[in-house]
């Protein structure tokens, strides 16, 4: 009797991901990183997020701030100054952060998964929002992402294959993420933990190089307590609410809603699992199987400690401390696809094959379509107030020239609404420093005594036809004369209504050549 052996179909995209799976990553890698620079690049007329207040810091140069430690908001002072002053530049940072990070979650699983593996990882990364939609908003959780992932990549050597000099290379990343966010002492704190409670990570350590990193992290750490001291971290204050029941069942409810946006955010992974997986049994239908490599357990620990125990351990602590929010998040999430292929074992087959393809090609191109089009039609059909659709040269433009025309001076200080001002630090050709109000929570960057010698432009929302300031904003310029308010067209005109901004000029006391002695 002869036996017949039945021939897999298996579609041409599958097939080039299991024939070569690296020019698969490089080309999915760039393809996201190229659309989610031409997006904002072209359609954003202003910085999304916090990005304006992230460029007004790091002009400054200061070895901390409110906000954390500095390299971030150096890196963007740095990459829209090497760009001639076009956000150009801090988007393109942020790509590159992406794709070192993609790169380093592929690395650590070729070594610990295979290389097939490795890229269905990162194409999973594509269904998490952290990756696509906000990476343009560059910021310490978007540096962060490549460190974290090279220090796992960088332990993962030491530990895993035993190569002792990788010791030192972890601890180049801790020097970096120290200078990058206070989130670096609770990472390291699970590494320590690791390293500590597991055997083989414990023997691996026994060497001098091990030694040398922890003593050039624990040097490290020193300055990052000075901050802390500072600035705050935020924990203190809220340790004595921790007695108190009603406390401990806020904090149980923060922290389930943390967790579900942070499920949220992997909604596009979810549905790539659910397609590749066949779980909603739609038909029946041949799966092409990807097969991994060395089957380790050790490394699959790995895997699964690093993907899991930072989460957990920030989000908690992220609770107790009273700031429940999705900040430091992010970076904790680049090896998310990895636990998930990992748990998949070793054979993992692949249902649906063209419906897959597509869903994943949807999943890269579909975002960015969706983002482009909000910014162009929400403020035109809906009335919408988009960050990233506010004119923000036309706006650094008028109040840069009106002042210089008024004064005769360089504009130095712009004070008022916190994102008008940051608009205008960031957009002026002055690069102005930004005077926050007395009560803002946000890094003082300029003084009273400033605006006072060198003039300001102080702005803010008008309501009114007069342009009559807010009371806080007379409260800290007691004296100030507001101008006819100022209306700037939207991007796209349409049912939104136009920006009015109310404003008024603090007068320099100091004269031209005063300033031109000093």
């Amino acid at each position: 009797m002869r036996t017949v052996t039945l021939m897999r179909t298996v579609t041409l995209p599958i097939e080039i991901l299991r024939t070569r799976p690296q020019a698969v990553f490089w080309t999915a890698t760039l393809v996201q990183a190229l659309l989610w620079l031409l997006v904002p690049s072209l359609f954003y007329s202003a910085p999304p997020g916090d990005l304006a207040d992230v460029i007004s810091v790091g002009r400054e140069m200061k070895f901390g701030s409110e906000l954390g430690p500095p390299l971030a908001f150096w890196l963007a002072d740095f990459a829209l100054r090497a760009a001639g002053g076009h956000m150009a530049g801090v988007y393109l940072l942020s790509q590159l952060c992406i794709v070192a990070a993609y790169f380093a979650v592929f690395q650590l699983g070729r070594a610990t998964l295979g290389e097939r593996h490795a890229v269905l990882a990162v194409l999973l990364m594509a269904g998490i929002s952290f990756f696509t939609i906000g990476s343009p908003d560059f910021g310490p959780d978007i540096l962060m992402m490549p460190l974290w992932a090279f220090a796992t990549l960088h332990l993962w050597r030491a530990v895993g294959e035993d190569k002792e000099l990788y010791w030192l290379a972890l601890a180049v990343d801790f020097w970096l993420m120290l200078l990058t966010s206070h989130l670096s002492l609770l990472l390291l704190a699970v590494i320590v933990a690791f390293v500590i409670i597991n055997p083989r990570a414990r023997k691996a350590a026994s060497n001098a190089a091990a030694g040398m990193a922890a003593v050039t992290i624990g040097c490290m750490i020193l300055p990052s307590v000075v901050v802390i001291q500072q600035y705050g971290f935020g924990l203190a204050p809220n340790l004595d609410k921790l007695r108190s029941f009603e406390a401990i069942d806020q904090n149980i409810i923060a922290w389930v809603k943390l967790i579900a946006l942070v499920a949220i955010a992997h909604a596009g992974a979810g549905i790539l699992i659910v397609l590749a997986s066949n779980l909603a049994r739609i038909k029946r239908d041949e799966a092409a199987a990807v097969t991994g490599g060395t089957d380790s357990p050790f490394a699959r620990l790995f895997i699964y400690t690093f993907a899991l125990a930072p989460l957990l351990f920030v989000t908690v602590f992220a609770v107790i401390s009273g700031r429940p929010g999705l900040s430091g998040i992010p970076p904790l999430l680049v090896l998310s696809g990895l636990a998930i292929v990992a748990l998949a074992g070793d054979v993992i087959m692949l249902h649906h094959q063209r419906i897959l393809t597509f869903a994943w090609i949807s999943l890269l191109l579909v975002p960015p379509a969706l983002v482009t089009a909000g910014v162009l039609l929400l403020p035109a059909v809906f009335a919408a107030d988009l960050r990233t659709a506010q004119p923000a040269d036309d706006i650094a433009r008028f109040f840069t020239d009106s002042f210089e025309r008024r004064t005769g001076r360089r504009l130095e200080i712009v004070a008022g609404d916190p994102r008008l001002a940051a608009l205008v630090a960031v957009a002026s050709a002055s690069r102005p420093r930004v005077l926050h109000g007395p009560a803002s929570e946000k890094p003082q960057l300029a003084q009273r005594q400033d605006a006072t010698e060198k003039g300001a432009v102080v702005l803010w929302r008008a309501t009114d036809s007069a342009g009559t300031p807010p009371p806080e904003i007379k409260a800290q310029f007691p004296d100030i004369v507001p101008e006819v308010p100022r209306a700037f067209e939207r991007a796209l005109a349409g049912r939104a209504p136009v920006l009015r901004i109310g404003w008024g000029v603090v007068r320099p006391q100091t004269s031209a050549a005063t300033q031109e002695r000093q």
